[in-house]
């Protein structure tokens, strides 16, 4: 069984409980072990957080020899690139893989961002992938990490702009823009008429796949 390492980067141990819930279903297909970088900032919002999160993220990998794969759960996959020229073993961003599983899938996609200054970076991030044909459109609920994870308010802001994202762009199945929104995933496809992705799973997917 493959072990995989969830790096939360930001240092809100609440996000982490959220990932470890969401990645129960996957107990029986690889050992998953999530933790926080305690030293990182309380939520990646700003260029400035991710740019302070990247060697923090290297530092955890380099001190994981044990693991197969690693999972960067942050959705501007800080440090992912340079992961990649670092080690051999496979890690993932979560943002490319939610990209490129809704992708796969051929469906036009669209994202639930945290603010309009995550959506420049996401976007930015999509056309350099590739893909910016497939994107729909992002629209911001305007809510912190922390908010994400903890503020009850946060599963009816998805629904009411994961519709919007729907009806008015055309997307055809949604990204949940943030590791702090892993918990309400089951609740909000539930609510919404088309399937949503969760990036830290679909990341987790993938790594389970490689091996």
């Amino acid at each position: 069984m493959r072990r995989i390492l969830v790096i939360n980067p930001n240092s809100n141990a609440s996000v982490t409980e959220g990932l470890r819930d969401s990645l129960l279903e996957f107990a029986s297909r690889a050992s998953i072990e999530c933790c926080t970088l305690e030293d990182g900032p309380f939520g990646i919002e700003s260029d400035e957080d991710i740019a302070s999160v990247v060697p923090l993220v290297i530092a955890r990998i380099d001190e994981s020899p044990s693991f197969d794969a690693c999972v960067i759960a942050c959705y501007s996959d800080p440090g992912l690139a340079e992961c990649r020229q670092r080690f051999s073993k496979p890690v993932f961003g979560m943002q490319q893989s939610a990209v490129e599983t809704a992708v796969a899938k051929g469906k036009r996609f669209g994202v639930l961002a945290l603010s309009d200054e995550s959506i420049a970076r996401h976007v930015a991030y999509i056309q350099m992938l590739g893909f910016a044909d497939q994107l729909a459109g992002e629209l911001p609920l305007n809510i912190s990490v922390d908010q994400a994870a903890n503020d009850a308010g946060t599963l009816d802001k998805v629904v009411v702009a994961g519709r919007r994202l729907i009806e008015e762009y055309g997307a055809e199945t949604l990204i949940l823009g943030c590791a702090g929104m892993a918990a309400i995933k089951a609740a909000a496809e539930k609510k919404l008429p088309v399937p949503v992705i969760e990036p830290v799973q679909a990341a987790v997917e993938l790594a389970i796949k490689a091996g």
